[in-house]
């Protein structure tokens, strides 16, 4: 019978949750330089599902979250250890076939498919480069005090946010995010992945990215939205090495109950994150161009 890789992976993070435990709260310990998912071989980030993915298989203890493949690991030198088992990753390539529903025998349409690859912590490997275990060293955070580069990057964007106001939320209508004042939150970390959150909500704005998850969910899209600003934060977290905690505890069996109904919603949940973190960065660097500019 032919897996259903979409399946198998909801009900994983179906599984964890239904344990009492979200993926993607606090799977590191906001170490900096040691937050985001990276491939060890070629420092580039991994994205969407597969950042959370990687982040529970931080639960195995490993220092830091680089990962490789069998071949990477034997081509720079080194070997995966006898007996380690590694974390299933996934890609969607896009395939492009004949459309034999068409009148034009040429034509073709693109389907997309999913591939699966194993991937291994550079813990469960032996005589690997330094280059490749160790990451490069960053500026430690004070957590109890605003950070510059933070409020630079919250500012960079454009987006209205108004401090000092009771409660966190941010509003279409008049396309304003309202925070409690600084001092009110428990700490930085707090205030800090709240207004991420807020910012993941923004980017759905119909001037922004458009997002209307209505048509994709229906009477869940309220969940899938939350879920969308959820990991949004989580994502923006961890690159800025903050301690990301659960906004709306409330909402997890609401999002149980949306990945039993839908086995791709995890899948679509992360990509629309990772698409609204992407703008947020590129809304920085194309304000830093125009300061350049200048």
């Amino acid at each position: 019978m032919k897996r259903d890789l979409y399946t198998e992976v909801s009900a994983r993070i179906v599984a964890e949750m239904e344990a009492g435990a979200v993926p993607w709260v606090k799977p590191w310990s906001a170490t900096p330089g040691a937050n985001t998912p990276c491939n060890a071989a070629t420092n580039r980030p991994y994205s969407g599902c597969n950042v959370v993915l990687l982040w529970m298989a931080q639960a195995n203890g490993y220092a830091t979250p680089r990962h490789l493949t069998f071949k990477q690991a034997s081509e720079a030198g080194g070997n995966v250890r006898k007996g380690e088992r590694g974390t299933k990753v996934y890609f969607v390539k896009q395939l492009q076939i004949r459309d034999k529903s068409a009148e034009d025998a040429t034509a073709t349409r693109v389907v997309p498919m999913m591939r699966e690859y194993t991937v291994f912590n550079v813990d469960q490997c032996e005589n690997l480069p330094t280059r490749i275990i160790t990451p490069s060293e960053f500026k430690l955070r004070n957590s109890d005090q605003r950070d510059a580069t933070i409020d630079e990057f919250l500012a960079s964007g454009g987006a209205t946010i108004r401090e000092g106001v009771g409660e966190a939320y941010y509003r279409p209508s008049d396309d304003v995010i309202n925070l409690p004042r600084f001092e009110a939150f428990k700490n930085a970390a707090h205030f800090y992945s709240t207004a991420f959150h807020e910012l993941g909500h923004w980017t759905g704005h119909k001037s922004r990215l458009a997002r209307d998850l209505r048509h994709r969910f229906g009477e869940r899209a309220y969940a899938a939205e939350e879920l969308v600003a959820e990991l949004c934060s989580a994502f923006l977290c961890a690159e800025f090495s903050v301690d990301g905690d659960l906004r709306h505890a409330g909402y997890i069996q609401n999002w149980i109950g949306l990945l039993k109904a839908d086995s791709r919603a995890f899948f679509t949940a992360c990509s629309k994150a990772q698409a609204a973190a992407d703008y947020l960065r590129g809304l920085t660097l194309s304000d830093g161009q125009n300061d350049a500019a200048a």
